[in-house]
């Protein structure tokens, strides 16, 4: 995940790959913005049939319409997106990135595009939990090095404020063996972020359904080089066009099955401004 493989790099590395970020001018000037999306995360991403489908090829189709120079997509694994960002080979990320504490060091975030808020997913046929507070002792998976790992002290106050316990934590490599995981019973609850979490739920009814949230608020948005401000003026007016237009929550209804109307509609550079807007407001 981004988290690891960031870890090693230099303030003097960071500081030369923020040089090499082109402004919206720039990118007016050369006649084209060169964008990275991710090739497999679905619902934002999906490749079938060799052709790229999902949310996100959706909306580089309205970018495209909007921007009034040219929009040049590559679509690549996620392993190597964000880091291609920083070194300035592409000018933003656009995918369902989760906007965190850490990449904020890297990077500043468009509006954001869906939820991303932490959810528990429970077995289909597990009445045990009702909310947060039932998942007191019991075992969890989470994928290992990533943001919804960096988040479970959030759980873990939640449960001891309600006078429980955080259970055993087992970290997978990837999703599919988690949720295998967690059918067979050796899991308890896995935690992901809502939209995944949901796909899931809908997709696989019969085995699978969302529970309680385990975090504060949470946000997919769209990455920029920190400090590039007139890219991210570009892209946030870009949104709040969408946003206004009904296009936006059109899009997210078709992926995600519901629109996100509360989403914050500013961009996101800070680790204040995200704290505050990320804070647990009440233990449910």
């Amino acid at each position: 995940m981004f988290k690891t493989l960031l870890k090693g790099i230099t303030t003097a590395l960071l500081f030369s790959a923020a040089a090499h970020a082109a402004t919206l001018d720039e990118i007016k000037s050369r006649g084209y913005m060169s964008i990275a999306t991710e090739d497999n995360y679905a619902p934002f991403e999906i490749i079938e049939g060799g052709k790229p489908g999902g949310f996100t090829n959706d909306m580089v189709a309205e970018l495209k319409a909007y921007a009034p120079f040219e929009v040049r997509q590559e679509i690549m694994p996620w392993t190597g997106l964000l880091p291609a960002v920083t070194t300035g080979k592409y000018d933003a990320a656009i995918t369902g990135s989760i906007v965190s504490t850490e990449r904020l060091a890297r990077f500043d975030f468009a509006p954001p595009i869906a939820s991303a808020q932490h959810m528990a997913i429970l077995r289909a046929n597990d009445d045990s939990v009702k909310t947060a507070a039932d998942l007191s002792g019991k075992t969890l998976g989470v994928q290992a090095g990533s943001v919804l790992l960096t988040r479970l002290p959030e759980l873990e106050q939640l449960l001891k404020d309600s006078g429980g316990k955080l259970g055993e934590v087992i970290e997978y490599t990837s999703y599919p063996e988690a949720y295998a995981d967690l059918a067979n019973g050796r899991l308890d609850y896995v935690i992901n972020s809502f939209v995944p979490a949901k796909t899931l739920s809908i997709k696989r009814s019969n085995v699978f359904k969302v529970g309680p949230a385990v975090s504060g608020a949470g946000f997919h948005a769209w990455a920029v080089p920190k400090g590039n401000e007139s890219l991210l003026g570009f892209f946030t007016e870009f949104l709040n066009k969408m946003r206004e237009s009904g296009k936006l929550a059109e899009l997210q209804e078709k992926w995600f099955g519901q629109a996100f109307p509360d989403l914050p509609t500013q961009p996101i550079t800070s680790v204040e401004q995200y704290n505050e807007l990320t804070v647990v407001k009440e233990a449910e």
